[in-house]
This record gives C-alpha cells, sequence and structure tokens, in this order.
C-alpha cells in the first residue's frame, strides 16, 4: 500500500455526510442521494484492495460517487430509451430539437467520442439545473428527466398546464445560456 491506508470502519462517520451533501447536490433528492452514498461504500469495500493511495481516502471515495452520479442519470435516461432533456439549438430560434439526443446520435460528435467531455457535460447540466429558481428546477426535472406527465405535475404542484409550460420554458432557456457561458 501506499502512504495512505483505507479505514472503512470510520467511514461513516467520517465521510457520510460530506458524501451525501456532495450527491444531494447532484442528484436533488434525499432518499436516491442516500442510496449512492451507501453504493459508494459498498463499491469502496468491493475494491479496496485496488486502492493504491495515490489520493486520500476522502478523494477516492469522491471519485467513486461521482462514478454512481452518472450511472445513476444513465439509468434513468436508459430508463426512457434516450434522454428528454430537449433545448432550443439557439435563443434566437422557435426550433426546439432533442440537442443532447442528437449529440449522442452523431457518431462525429466530439461530445460522445470523448467520455471526459461527456462527464462534464453531465456535471454542467447539473450545475446549471441547480442554479435555476426552486420550483422551475423542480418542475424542469420532473417533465424532462423524470418524464411525469403534466396532469400529474400540475396536480402534485398546484399549477396549471399554462405555468407548467412557461416554467419549462423558461428553464430551458436558462439552461441554454448557463451552458453557454459555462460549457461551450
Amino acid at each position: 500500500m501506499g502512504a495512505h491506508q483505507l479505514n472503512p470502519d470510520f467511514w461513516v462517520d467520517s465521510y457520510a455526510d460530506y458524501l451525501f451533501n456532495f450527491a444531494v447536490v447532484r442528484v436533488s433528492d434525499a432518499e436516491i442521494a442516500k442510496d449512492l452514498v451507501q453504493e459508494t461504500f459498498f463499491a469502496g469495500l468491493k475494491s479496496a484492495k485496488n486502492y493504491k493511495g495515490d489520493a486520500a481516502e476522502r478523494t477516492w471515495l469522491i471519485a467513486i460517487l461521482k462514478r454512481k452520479v452518472i450511472d445513476h442519470y444513465r439509468k434513468i435516461n436508459s430508463k426512457k430509451g434516450k434522454a428528454e432533456v430537449r433545448m432550443g439549438y439557439s435563443s434566437n430560434s422557435d426550433s426546439e430539437g432533442d440537442w443532447l439526443e442528437e449529440q449522442v446520435a452523431d457518431p462525429y460528435s466530439t461530445l460522445e467520442n470523448s467520455a471526459m467531455e461527456s462527464t462534464e457535460l453531465g456535471l454542467a447540466i447539473q450545475g446549471c439545473i441547480s442554479k435555476l429558481p426552486k420550483k422551475q428546477a423542480q418542475v424542469f426535472n420532473m417533465k424532462t428527466i423524470q418524464g411525469i406527465s403534466t396532469e400529474d405535475i400540475c396536480n402534485e404542484l398546484d399549477i396549471n398546464p399554462s405555468n407548467l409550460w412557461v416554467m419549462i420554458h423558461r428553464a430551458r432557456t436558462a439552461l441554454m445560456e448557463c451552458l453557454n457561458q459555462n460549457w461551450f
């Protein structure tokens, strides 16, 4: 082993809160975040023999958690067949398209061909979603990412369909602006 030794007996006391806060910011759901932290600890135990000590224990666990968060979003999207994040191509255009789906489908896309860029884009999208007003982010996640019906969202949040679509439009516009500033 390298300079650092793993000490799984103290992981929960030492790192659970930090890992939970890290996860909940990225998935916006406390229960899912708890599950991801548990999966992180379990994966850490399973792969402890591969730990070389090149990074601090917490850094190593964060790297595992990052992969768990990415896997979580992949699982959500694969269950739905494909990502439903729909964005306008430009704020000057009324046309909307499946921007992410078309990037993934394009064999010449540099985003598809670089796992690092794909991971960074996913984190950039989540970062931009986290900057939206709370209700806008909630509506966007429910409709676009989770695929919940308009009627169910309106009933749950006590809003009308017009309000929902205005919030979705504003969220998409803000996300594209955020991604243009922070990613492209």
